[in-house]
């Protein structure tokens, strides 16, 4: 389990928005880089690594996350990071890659296979690759 650190409510508005409501509680086992890609979306406000966290924990619905605007976001985010950190905004494309993979596989219907009841939950694949992602991030920064 995930262990919490309470923020003052005051401070909250530097941190993230979930629902429209700041989040005053933060994960501890999550690494937010100081250049983190800041994405203002109507469901999430905050950090992209946070909101691919609260996806992964189930406690956004990815469904409610539109590409479309955070896909704008990126772009200016690797225009403005081009000269300074080039490999964070990379990392950022293929996370942004994985969420437009899994969004896409969550609206389409998906075949039943002959033998099995029903395909995988696309998200698990997702889930995946963000453990792979945070245990790079952490041991880059250790």
């Amino acid at each position: 389990m995930a262990e919490i650190i309470d923020f003052p409510l005051e401070h909250a508005h530097h941190l993230a928005k979930l629902y429209g409501e700041p989040m005053v509680q933060m994960p501890t086992d999550l690494y937010i880089p100081p250049d983190a890609l800041e994405v203002v979306l109507e469901a999430f406000e905050g950090p992209l690594d946070l909101l691919l966290y609260l996806i992964r924990k189930a406690n956004l619905d990815i469904l409610d996350v539109p590409m479309a605007p955070l896909t704008a976001q990126y772009l200016e985010y690797v225009e403005a990071m081009r000269s300074r950190n080039l490999e964070l905004a990379a990392e950022y494309l293929l996370m942004a890659a994985m969420l437009l993979e899994i969004k896409s596989r969550m609206l389409l219907p998906r075949p039943v296979k002959a033998g099995s009841e029903e395909a995988g939950d696309p998200r698990a694949e997702l889930v995946r690759r963000l453990l792979e992602y945070e245990q790079m991030k952490l041991a880059a920064a250790g």
